[in-house]
This record gives structure tokens, C-alpha cells and sequence, in this order.
């Protein structure tokens, strides 16, 4: 819990009266390997916080897993359409191993909402990780698979890490092969 209010603290400085109500909406849940925490089809209904673990989001495109992003410790997870919205998920968000998460249901983000700080905190962050997504999206899009697998290597040392190579090469965009002589490439 403590590294998840540091990083709320790091977009937000938090009241003890905020905190303290932070603490108790955040639930500690374990899921195991291959678990869902969203699934396509059903509304999500939390937002989760990676105490430790990995998990994957991947949609079903042409009757195939394509893998849009691998998160991993200390990230924030929701099928943001769905979380916000409360209608049917269009993605999947799918444990690779034991992960140990902080969950807030809707019913307690709505809550958390009546304090202010919390609210600054939560403007801050969607509007850090909407900036983010829309880089990413713009960046990746443009790069070579060996520029996109590079890119994940600095900035994201612990997908490169954690995640199954057909989860990254998926997420690149190329054949597990490809991504294998990519590697050796580089090596």
C-alpha cells in the first residue's frame, strides 16, 4: 500500500483524511496465473494498482490475442471506456503470473470523489496518462519492429523482462521468429 500512495503523492500531495480514505477503498486481491481482471463483453467495474506481477491487455482482432500493452508493478489498470462509462469491455486484461493487485471498485472511486485531493490526483494522472498513450500511440506507430523492441528494452525494462516473447512480439507487431532475430540482432 505504501507504494501505492507514494505515487498518488507523486501526482498529488494527499491530507491525512484523504489518504486514510484511500487506504480503505483500495482492496488487496491475488490473482492467479491466466486470471482476468476484465473481461470482453462484461463491464469493468475496478481499478487496479500493481502491488506485484504482470498482466496483459489484448483484444480479439481477426480471431486473434493481439496484445496492446503488457503492464507490470506500480502501473494502474482499468479498461478505461468501460471503468468510466460502466458499459461492456471491448478488451481483455489477463494475468501472465500470480499478480497481487489494489483494487477500487466503481462504487468507491465515486466515494473518493467527494474529496478534493483525490480529485486533483485523479485529473492529474488521467491527464499524464492520456498525454502518454497519445505519444506512445503516435511514436510506435512510426518506428521499425527492432526501433519499437529497443523502445521497450530503455523505457520499459520490465515488460522485456516478465512478458512471454509471442506477448511482446504481438505487441511490436511482428512474428515470434522476427522478434527473435531482432533479439539476436541486437545481442
Amino acid at each position: 500500500m505504501e507504494k501505492l500512495i507514494q505515487i498518488i503523492n507523486s501526482f498529488q500531495e494527499l491530507d491525512l483524511e484523504t489518504e486514510s480514505a484511500i487506504r480503505k477503498s483500495f482492496v488487496e486481491e491475488t490473482f492467479k496465473k491466466g486470471e482476468f481482471l476484465v473481461q470482453e463483453g462484461k463491464i469493468c467495474d475496478k481499478i487496479y494498482f500493481v502491488k506485484s506481477g504482470t498482466v496483459r491487455r489484448f483484444c480479439i482482432e481477426d480471431g486473434d490475442e493481439v496484445t496492446k500493452w503488457i503492464y507490470t508493478d506500480n502501473q494502474f489498470i482499468t479498461s478505461m471506456s468501460s471503468f468510466f462509462e460502466q458499459k461492456p469491455s471491448f478488451e481483455n486484461f489477463q494475468t501472465c503470473e500470480e499478480t497481487i493487485v489494489y483494487a477500487l471498485s466503481y462504487a468507491d472511486e465515486q466515494a473518493l470523489l467527494e474529496y478534493p485531493l483525490f480529485v486533483k490526483f485523479h485529473i492529474k494522472q488521467l491527464r499524464y496518462y492520456l498525454s502518454k498513450i497519445n505519444e506512445f500511440n503516435h511514436l510506435f506507430r512510426l518506428m521499425t519492429a527492432e526501433k519499437k523492441y529497443l523502445f521497450l528494452l530503455e523505457s520499459f525494462p520490465q515488460i522485456v523482462k516478465k512478458a512471454k516473447l509471442k506477448h511482446i512480439a504481438s505487441l511490436i507487431g511482428v512474428s515470434q521468429e522476427t522478434l527473435s532475430r531482432i533479439r539476436a540482432s541486437i545481442i
